[in-house]
């Protein structure tokens, strides 16, 4: 299948008909952080349904989206799956859909139904590299799901393999070929401090001495790591964040033409992705698309891992739609702020799709652990059904 095609969702027929959609009751939470959804391409044909669009258009559509714990998923167990209006549109990526699958399940248990947030399914037009795609982004408060900021991890330690041996940010290979190659040493690495302080000075000093390309990008990507770990320990950390940033960036085309001399692709260039974080969390949408189209040039058609592409796209996407659009925020016209009643798709195993008012979500005091029955009158089970299985053995 051709990537127009997939795009027009053609031979996609992964969204329900009307009749294969079930109403559901769910309570809506409000927030303004962005929470991604991931693997939209395989549902192209269902947004372009939900938004009205045809494939060129550009598109800003506001609507809500349900989230919904798949646990006989047999890819992942802690899978959560997103529903806008009886489509299945995609899913949280598998590392935050396991952060946050204990706080759905709790927020689930608490309200007695379903979660739903705000969503824009945003994204079409037409670009150097083709029609766009439409991506889906959600708006939450993490704490609603216990869930904390998190900081920007380090650099990966040497001798780590990816799993699938597919390169990411290209440390690894990089160590393990340092001593076949004269051209750059990484030995600098076993050497910094772990206190932040100290390593941010050795890692200025460093880059300041180094010619290499490929030292220069690692170095740096360790210093902007440990700049945005500091920002809580000193209030410059984040401008001078920024500014390692910019510095990268303005050696990135020399940077990119040493990992194809080396490796003949581009592994992840995290600064454009953190930095298009960055803005688009303080709501600078002109400088998110900047640093989005800033990284998609440099990748070209040379990037180590599709996905590092396809995150730019969708932030790229959403800051020129926040940009073109002049409406105000979207109100959701004759719904209960907190109450809404939403559609789910069926399915042929749907014990964990049932409507929420079918639905109980309970806590066995025997292992602590939730468990759902279908709502019935009578008194409520105290145990789930394994200690229940357990005790009649």
């Amino acid at each position: 299948m051709s990537l127009l095609d997939r795009i027009r969702g053609v031979h996609d027929t992964r969204w329900p008909p009307a009749a294969q959609r079930r109403s559901v009751s769910a309570h809506l939470l409000t927030g303004h952080d962005d929470l991604e959804v991931v693997g939209e391409l395989s549902y192209q044909a269902a947004l372009w349904q939900l938004s009205g669009g045809a494939v060129g258009d550009k598109i800003r559509c506001d609507t809500v989206a349900v989230l919904v714990p798949e646990p006989s998923n047999p890819h992942d167990p802690n899978a959560i799956a997103v529903h806008i209006d009886g489509y299945l549109v995609g899913y949280l990526s598998r590392g935050v859909a396991q952060e946050y699958l204990p706080g759905l399940r709790h927020l689930m248990s608490r309200l007695g139904g379903y979660v739903a947030l705000r969503a824009v399914i945003v994204g079409g037009g037409y670009y150097a590299d083709g029609p766009g795609r439409l991506g889906v982004w959600l708006e939450h408060d993490p704490a609603d799901f216990g869930i904390a900021p998190p900081p920007l991890s380090r650099t990966q330690l040497p001798g780590f393999v990816n799993p699938g041996g597919v390169m990411r940010t290209g440390f690894s290979e990089a160590w393990l070929t340092d001593a076949e190659d004269d051209s750059y040493d990484l030995s600098w690495f076993n050497e910094l401090p772990e206190a932040d302080r100290p390593a941010i000075a050795m890692l200025r000093e460093l880059l300041a001495a180094d010619p290499d390309p490929i030292d220069r990008h690692f170095q740096f990507c360790e210093l902007e790591t440990r700049l945005y770990r500091s920002r809580e320990l000193y209030e410059t950390a984040l401008a001078e964040y920024d500014q390692a940033c910019e510095l990268h960036d303005a050696e990135m085309e020399r940077i990119c033409a040493a990992f194809m001399a080396k490796w003949g692709k581009i592994p992840l260039l995290d600064t454009y992705r953190q930095m298009a974080v960055r803005q688009q969390k303080k709501k600078d949408w002109r400088a998110c698309q900047w640093w989005a189209e800033r990284g998609l040039s440099l990748y070209g058609n040379h990037a180590a891992r599709e996905e590092a592409v396809e995150d730019l796209i969708k932030r790229r996407n959403r800051a020129a739609a926040k940009l073109e659009s002049a409406a105000g925020p979207t109100r959701l016209v004759g719904r209960d702020p907190t109450a809404i009643t939403a559609q789910l798709q069926s399915r042929s195993t749907p014990a964990d799709l049932r409507p929420a008012s079918e639905l109980e979500i309970l806590t066995c005091q025997q292992c602590a652990q939730l468990f759902e029955r279908m709502r019935v009158r009578g008194r409520k089970p105290t145990l789930c059904p394994a200690c229940r299985n357990g005790a009649r053995e």
